[in-house]
């Protein structure tokens, strides 16, 4: 069931990541909601100053995109499979892009994450860049939930 407030809006509103952060101004205000199968997606519109030649969005850009969302997909598998009442804070242990095709900035862009593999506080997460219907990039990465002590422990506060 899909929602009005994205993963971010809900759990972390005063996050300033780039990507992700909905109190970053600057940001690219990625907005994260539940799919269905554990499966989380989200819609982006580019704008002309994310192109990387004309009529193609930026590979930065792109990776941000999917690691920004993918780590909220892992966030959220963590906190539904451990039952807790909020994600707990994650941070990208490492991540693949692999560009198939130029992104159109013509077009929102959709994203779609899905755990495949967790143990303990780590997650690998797989998903995908979408734009008139073609998958132009993927992403695997892998996500670790921070202890305190960790910089990021409190960054979704």
């Amino acid at each position: 069931m899909r929602v009005d407030k994205s993963l971010q809006e809900t759990y972390a509103p005063n996050s300033i990541c780039y990507g992700c952060g909905a109190a970053n101004p600057q940001g690219l205000h990625i907005r994260s909601f539940v799919g269905e199968g554990g499966e989380t997606v989200a819609e982006w519109q580019p704008q002309p100053h994310h192109q990387a030649f004309e009529g193609a969005l930026n590979g930065g850009v792109i990776g941000t995109l999917l690691d920004c969302h993918c780590n909220w997909t892992a966030a959220y598998h963590l906190m539904t499979t451990q039952g807790l009442d909020r994600p707990p804070a994650t941070v990208t242990a490492e991540y693949t892009i692999r560009m198939l095709r130029p992104t159109p900035v013509d077009a929102p862009v959709r994203l779609r994450a899905r755990p495949v593999e967790a143990q303990g506080s780590k997650v690998i997460v797989e998903g995908e860049l979408i734009a008139h219907g073609e998958v132009c990039a993927t992403c695997r990465g892998t996500f670790v939930a921070v202890k305190p002590g960790h910089p990021a422990y409190h960054r979704w506060e």
